[in-house]
C-alpha cells in the first residue's frame, strides 16, 4: 500500500512533510484511529500517555520498566500491546512503549512496527510504500 508523506498543520510545506500512517489502535475492546510517525530510526514504538488512557490502559509507575534514550529518555515507559489495523491489511500484533510525557507522538520504529511491516520510503516523491512482512 502507497501513502503520501504529511504535515500536521496548513502552515507548514512539502518540506516538513514526513511519513504519517493512520492506522487504528485495539486494545481493551476500545478501538482509536490515530495517525503515527513511521521513524526507521526509532528503536521502538512509542504509544503516547493520553492515547494508552483513552484505549483504556492504567497507568502504574511500579511497571515503568523501560528505559528509553533520546529525546524520550527523561520519560518513564511501560509495555503496552495492541492490535493495529492499517488500511486492508490482516491486524497484527504491536508492543509500544507507552511514556508517560505530554506532546508525545506516536511512533512506529523498529520494535516492532519494522518487524512487522517491509517499508519503502520515496523521498523525493513524497510517498512511502508498506507491504506485509514475507512469512
Amino acid at each position: 500500500m502507497m501513502f503520501k508523506y504529511s504535515v500536521t498543520d496548513s502552515s507548514q510545506n512539502e518540506f516538513d512533510s514526513l511519513p504519517r500512517l493512520t492506522l487504528f489502535l485495539d486494545c481493551n475492546n476500545r478501538e482509536l484511529e490515530i495517525v503515527g510517525l513511521v521513524d526507521s530510526g526509532a528503536t521502538v514504538n512509542v504509544l503516547p500517555y493520553d492515547v494508552g488512557i483513552k484505549l483504556g490502559e492504567i497507568w502504574d509507575d511500579r511497571n515503568a520498566s523501560i528505559r528509553l534514550s533520546g529525546n524520550l529518555g527523561r520519560f518513564p515507559a511501560i509495555p503496552v500491546v495492541a492490535m493495529a489495523k492499517i488500511g486492508d491489511l490482516l491486524p497484527v500484533r504491536l508492543v509500544f512503549a507507552w511514556i508517560k510525557g505530554e506532546d508525545v507522538p506516536l511512533i512506529l520504529g523498529q520494535t516492532n512496527f519494522f518487524m512487522e511491516f517491509d517499508v519503502s520510503f520515496y523521498r523525493s516523491r513524497l510517498e512511502f510504500e508498506i507491504k506485509p512482512k514475507l512469512s
